[in-house]
């Protein structure tokens, strides 16, 4: 008696089973690198795609800058797709043949003298921030090394202003970290990252800005239809406003 209740037991589980629904397969995932004044848009574009499809899962994107992620996926760091603050950046990953494909430029940036609400020290060009700067105050750059202090040098250069900053920081995103808190007075940023910052600070307009441009380029890594698809809805109408709207040009 015990053996065949055993058995319909058994029975009944097969059949269950076989009634049961199949399970859903796991979401393709999507890991994107991306340079940090990038945080806001691309935030925005991940969660688009998902939307879009629903078999995609964009894992949260690893923001820093430029040089610094470059340096970790020629070290072995895994990632589908990687977006760059400028070209020079994006080439090391290409040259060391990590591309799957060609970069394009999905986006071009400009910066601006980010300083605090009001702008107390009342500066308003660049000679003014290296007035203040061998006045006193604290004044930071992004290092050299990143997009956006080879810009920011190049901006500086260009005007013909000398301007020596009591730190140089590994992305865009410190710089203005430092001025929102009152760590420093001020510093130069992308116009896009005084935008994200909500009215938590005040950006200054250059007249030179136009002579130091940052073009970002992108390019798919692994070679897969997800990462491609990520790529593809940046290039898109969708995805160029996202960009215009966080204060992108889009070529």
């Amino acid at each position: 008696m015990r053996r065949r209740a055993l058995a319909c037991s058994a029975a009944a589980a097969l059949v269950l089973g076989a009634c049961s629904p199949a399970a859903e397969p796991a979401p393709i995932r999507v890991t994107v690198f991306a340079a940090a004044s990038l945080q806001g848009a691309f935030d925005q574009l991940a969660a688009e795609l998902e939307r879009r499809d629903p078999g995609v899962a964009v894992d949260p994107v690893t923001y820093d800058g430029s040089s610094t992620l470059a340096t970790q996926l020629v070290g072995g760091a895994s990632a589908d797709v990687f977006a760059s603050a400028d070209l020079a950046t994006m080439a090391t990953v290409v040259d060391a043949g990590l591309a799957a494909g060609e970069p394009t430029v999905f986006a071009t940036n400009t910066l601006q003298i980010v300083v605090a609400r009001g702008n107390p020290l009342g500066i308003g060009s660049l000679a003014d921030l290296a007035a203040v700067s061998g006045a006193g105050a604290d004044v930071v750059l992004c290092a050299v090394a990143v997009p956006c202090g080879a810009a920011a040098r190049a901006l500086l250069d260009g005007a013909g202003v000398a301007l020596t900053p009591v730190s140089e920081e590994q992305n865009v995103k410190a710089v203005l970290t430092k001025v929102q808190t009152g760590d420093a007075d001020a510093g130069l940023v992308y116009r896009t990252d005084v935008l994200a910052a909500g009215g938590t600070v005040e950006g200054v307009e250059l007249s030179e800005a136009a002579s130091a441009v940052n073009e970002y380029p992108i390019v798919v890594l692994s070679g897969s239809d997800a990462a491609q698809a990520f790529v593809d809805l940046v290039h898109s109408d969708g995805g160029r406003r996202i960009l215009a709207d966080a204060g992108f040009g889009v070529p």
